[in-house]
């Protein structure tokens, strides 16, 4: 037997760490769902309406809800088109789903102190991270270790794009609650011209 660099599991040993992934990164995502009930706190007290105590915890689970699934189906389409997953794209998954945890507690303190100036630093800074780091892993697994089956060129690049798009959408928001608006236009300058080439390569004959 020749001595070299390991290769990727094959068979049903890269199925069973696919699936345990899988599983793992699954369980996160109904935390940070079930967190976000949990987060669910009425503002109860004297002369308050029943719509006025729970509205803003209500609308803080459903917007976590929305967001976190968002997040939730676009880590699946990823985790879909793999065949097999290494160390490295663990640990990137594993970063990803460290600021999934997060979330819950990050649109909480977005919406209960909106009031106050940058309160959506964090909230934009979460998202940018998040997108961020589904761009990173698809791009590892996608372009680095060739760990992807069943997909086209174009429709590889057409979903890094849009991920990068997200990220890039995301800190300008998070540069303008900065108070930087030349960063913030940077960022427009880069979002645009990404979901520009996502739509373009969209449009290739041999996207699927």
């Amino acid at each position: 037997m020749t001595q070299g660099t390991p290769t990727p599991a094959e068979g049903p040993v890269a199925q069973k760490h696919l699936e345990r992934l899988v599983m793992l990164s699954d369980g996160i995502f109904a935390i940070a769902i079930t967190l976000s009930a949990i987060e669910i706190r009425p503002e109860v007290g004297e002369g308050v309406t029943l719509w006025q105590a729970w509205a803003p915890s209500l609308l803080v689970y459903f917007l976590s809800f929305l967001l976190i699934g968002v997040i939730w189906m676009a880590h699946r389409l990823i985790v879909s088109h793999l065949r097999d997953i290494d160390g490295p794209g663990t640990i990137i998954n594993m970063v990803l789903l460290s600021v999934v945890a997060l979330t819950p507690v990050v649109v909480r303190f977005a919406l209960t102190h909106s009031q106050e100036q940058g309160s959506y630093l964090v909230y934009a800074l979460a998202f940018a991270v998040l997108y961020a780091g589904l761009a990173l892993l698809w791009g590892y697994v996608a372009f680095r270790a060739r760990l992807t089956a069943h997909i086209s060129a174009s429709a590889t690049r057409e979903l890094l794009y849009k991920l990068c798009f997200a990220s890039a959408l995301f800190g300008g928001v998070a540069a303008y609650q900065l108070g930087s608006l030349v960063g913030a236009v940077i960022c427009a300058m880069v979002a645009l011209p990404l979901r520009w080439l996502a739509w373009r390569q969209g449009q290739s004959p041999a996207a699927s």
